[in-house]
């Protein structure tokens, strides 16, 4: 029987990534749609959107070359972060823990005071996610990373960087192949841990639909932003999709755009 993460697999095998194309596998269920990469030109930026229709089994990308091209997660990585954190018992109740705040003052001011799970991932807090990382430490994070098959799996380049300068990479496609086991609560870890990430995923209201979105911005703790991330899932009655979304940002108002730009794309596919 082909599950659902092997149909995600051969899609993605056959239409975002041509290298890895496999015979006798159709194409119907993908689509590339101009409109979608639109939404980036209009920006003044190059970006790559995909979303996958759960029920339909259905890859929708703006195109067939960034959307199969790996980049550092940022901040996306506190999703997962957060499940081992869980798991590991580095955290115990996201609303009770405390990680208090190092006394050193940042950019951010969001990020200078006292964080539980749930507050740090809302402002993505990285020196809290930095010092879970630490207390995870290099053998227990490299375990789940390769349980939950994220990525590349590579955490080389320093227990509380890899994420961030590091050697980890993840493409749009493998983003949407661990939110979408996440979202089923099919990972490999504990249905509580991953019920407990699901509650505390920031929440954005669209009418009646709810997306559940992890941002993230590659050197946005250097004041150097270059990339951004929007990875999540939306919800409207019983349907849903999943999604992942990155772009250049070469000004402030791209970081702004990057949730604008997503709900632009999931409008257009007709996700809510």
């Amino acid at each position: 029987m082909i599950n659902r993460r092997h149909a995600l697999g051969l899609l993605a095998a056959t239409s975002l990534l041509p290298a890895r194309s496999l015979a006798n596998v159709s194409y119907q269920r993908s689509e590339f749609r101009d409109d979608l990469a639109r939404r980036f030109f209009a920006l003044g930026t190059a970006g790559t959107f995909v979303g996958y229709k759960v029920d339909d089994y259905l890859i929708i990308a703006s195109d067939k070359v960034r959307s199969g091209e790996a980049q550092l997660p940022a901040s996306t990585f506190k999703v997962p972060n957060s499940i081992i954190a869980l798991e590991t018992g580095v955290v115990e109740d996201p609303d009770k823990d405390i990680f208090k705040w190092d006394g050193v003052t940042r950019s951010i001011a969001a990020w200078n005071k006292d964080h539980t799970l749930r507050s740090a991932i809302a402002v993505s807090a990285v020196p809290v996610y930095q010092e879970i990382a630490r207390r995870i430490g290099p053998e227990r994070m490299q375990k789940y990373v390769d349980l939950m098959d994220y990525g590349n799996r590579d955490i080389g380049g320093g227990i509380d960087q890899f994420w961030l300068t590091g050697n980890l990479r993840i493409d749009p496609m493998q983003q949407i192949d661990f939110l979408d086991r996440l979202h089923r609560g099919v990972l490999p870890v504990s249905k509580r841990s991953q019920e407990l990430v699901r509650d505390i995923m920031p929440v954005t209201k669209v009418g009646d639909a709810t997306i559940r979105a992890k941002s993230g911005l590659l050197g946005a703790e250097q004041g150097k932003p270059s990339l951004g991330w929007m990875v999540g899932w939306v919800e409207k009655g019983s349907h849903q999709t999943v999604f992942a979304m990155n772009m250049d940002c070469k000004t402030p108002e791209h970081i702004a755009a990057r949730m604008t730009v997503t709900q632009q794309c999931l409008a257009d596919i007709v996700a809510y």
